[in-house]
């Protein structure tokens, strides 16, 4: 450890600073528990606001080198070195790897009044996903969202949180790639839609298919819940309706497939 590094050592699985870790797990608040190497490496590289970082013994030798290599890891940020037990029971996995961090939501989540961002080149696409409550679903479409340079993931009452375990691991870092807004009043992105002159695409069974339809930029497209789809008040207030087709015999696709091949589809409009 480098001496730069003033540390607490954690000791008792009674100690109220283990149980605030554990807590976190459901009680979170703006904070976010990440863990594994992996994981907090790509929130690190991402400049993200470092409350704590726990550790294990064997682990020193990496939180040394993170911290002369992230500048994000400043003074304000406490370390706590605990033991192989403690660290099993602020964990979430199955097999712990010794390391993980205390960090705060991205401003952009936590926003009070509707903001989009844009790229600036008039071509800006929107990922709109509404009660999709499968972690899984979600962090795969961040993830999609990501990886066609979308403009940002917007969630809608009913999904399940970005920052969970499940979602994070799902998204393999996308989360911190890419700017999330969450949207708790449908009017208000509907409004923001009409003033910005954003077209709204609903995934829907009841849709033109995809390539029956001239697709317009910039766009939002809209995925539904896993058994339910959109709500219905949600669907008609889109200018289109879409749906993939599909000759085969599966009656559908689960939210996440749907919002990859529309990510690519929207993505070739460019």
């Amino acid at each position: 450890m480098t001496p730069d590094i003033g540390y607490i050592s954690l000791s008792g699985k009674d100690n109220p600073r283990v149980k605030e870790l554990v807590r976190l797990h459901k009680e979170r608040g703006n904070k976010v528990f990440i863990e594994g190497t992996r994981l907090c490496e790509d929130a690190l590289e991402s400049g993200v606001a470092v409350d704590k970082l726990i550790y294990t013994e064997d682990r020193k030798e990496l939180v040394s080198k993170w911290y002369g290599l992230f500048e994000c890891l400043n003074d304000s940020c406490e370390y706590l070195l605990v033991t192989d037990d403690i660290f099993r029971k602020v964990s979430s996995t199955v097999n712990p790897q010794g390391v993980a961090m205390v960090v705060s939501e991205p401003d952009i989540y936590c926003q009070e009044r509707l903001e989009l961002p844009v790229d600036g080149s008039g071509k800006d696409i929107y990922m709109v996903a509404e009660a999709v409550q499968d972690p899984g679903n979600l962090g795969t479409m961040i993830r999609t969202a990501d990886a066609f340079a979308f403009s940002a993931v917007i969630l809608l009452p009913g999904t399940c949180d970005p920052f969970s375990d499940k979602v994070l691991r799902a998204s393999m870092g996308s989360v911190w790639h890419i700017p999330i807004v969450r949207c708790s009043n449908t009017d208000d992105l509907f409004l923001y839609f009409s003033e910005h002159g954003i077209k709204s695409y609903a995934m829907h069974l009841n849709g033109v298919e995809l390539n029956e339809e001239e697709l317009e930029l910039p766009a939002a497209y809209l995925i539904g819940n896993e058994g339910n789809g959109l709500t219905q008040d949600t669907a008609l207030r889109c200018d289109r309706l879409l749906k993939i087709p599909m000759p085969g015999k599966a009656e559908s696709l689960n939210a996440a497939a749907a919002a990859s091949i529309m990510g690519y589809v929207f993505a070739n409009k460019r």
